[in-house]
């Protein structure tokens, strides 16, 4: 129901002229809110903008430096390259072979690189070789545990300290004295690297046939862990005895293994007429030393 209050919607309406003055117009009656004030428009066409550009040149001038800054590196960079490719032409000229160590990829110290340095037909024998290389360091590594426990169970200091040496001894030493020389021997085709290998290669199956037996020689065998001192120790301390024995197994395998490889570069060797060079190679040193 319409409210009583509410106009007629019946009534005429006042009719008002849009195009009369506008101060004689009367305010609508029915009308409640009061009309806006007028307000002026303006688009802002006559004001200025201030643009700072001390901003703009400061940043103009950090990167002019800035590619300056590239510029100077790149160039050193380059120079760099240019240097270090004029010593490798010159030492290729001169006949030496500069070697990048690479291996291990995580922490490298030395140069390894069989698959593109050693030929396809002596790969596989290269890297048997590399295992027993590698089997050395397990077993004199294992060793200082078996010996370390030993100690800790009273058999005394001194088998521990011997057990290090043989380590830190063992690793460089087989590395340099016969790996080292195998790899430049089948890279390289020398002879006289065959036979430096031939000798020490020898010297490290016997070490690691005696390591496997560990006689009481030397402080009763006991700083290495081999089948005599491992059955020395089972009786007092199992724990002990276990470490020793498996120290014998890792020796034994380290020395068939050794055994085979040595008889493998040795058919190799002799097949490839390499014993005949050999023997030049040893005579006209020692005619060298005599005169």
């Amino acid at each position: 129901m319409a409210n009583r209050y509410d106009p007629n919607p019946f009534a005429e309406e006042e009719e008002v002229n849009p195009f009369a003055n506008p101060g004689s117009i009367p305010p609508a009656s029915n009308s409640r809110l009061s009309p806006l004030p007028p307000e002026p428009v303006g688009f802002g066409y006559g004001r200025t903008v201030d643009i700072p550009l001390d901003n703009d040149r400061s940043g103009t001038q950090n990167l002019k430096k800035k590619e300056k800054e590239l510029q100077a590196k790149e160039a050193e960079l380059r120079r760099r390259e240019q240097d270090v490719k004029r010593r490798e032409d010159a030492a290729a000229r001169a006949g030496v072979n500069i070697e990048v160590k690479n291996w291990p990829p995580f922490f490298p110290l030395i140069h390894h690189d069989i698959a593109n340095e050693i030929p396809v037909h002596l790969q596989r024998l290269q890297y048997v070789t590399f295992a027993t290389y590698l089997g050395l360091v397990l077993c004199l590594f294992w060793n200082i545990i078996a010996v370390t426990t030993a100690w800790i169970k009273g058999e005394g200091v001194t088998i521990w300290l011997l057990a290090v040496i043989y380590f830190i001894a063992g690793v460089p030493g087989g590395y340099v004295l016969w790996y080292r020389p195998l790899y430049r021997a089948f890279r390289t085709d020398s002879a006289l690297s065959f036979g430096w290998f031939f000798l020490f290669y020898m010297l490290h199956i016997l070490f690691s046939v005696f390591a496997a037996v560990a006689p009481p020689v030397v402080f009763k065998g006991k700083s290495l862990a081999g089948i005599l001192p491992a059955v020395d120790v089972l009786s007092g301390n199992t724990l002990v005895g276990i470490l020793y024995f498996i120290g014998f197994a890792f020796f034994c395998l380290e020395s068939v293994v050794s055994i085979w490889v040595i008889q493998q570069v040795y058919m190799y060797f002799r097949g490839s007429g390499k014993q005949d060079e050999l023997r030049r190679e040893a005579a006209r040193g020692a005619l060298r030393a005599a005169v």
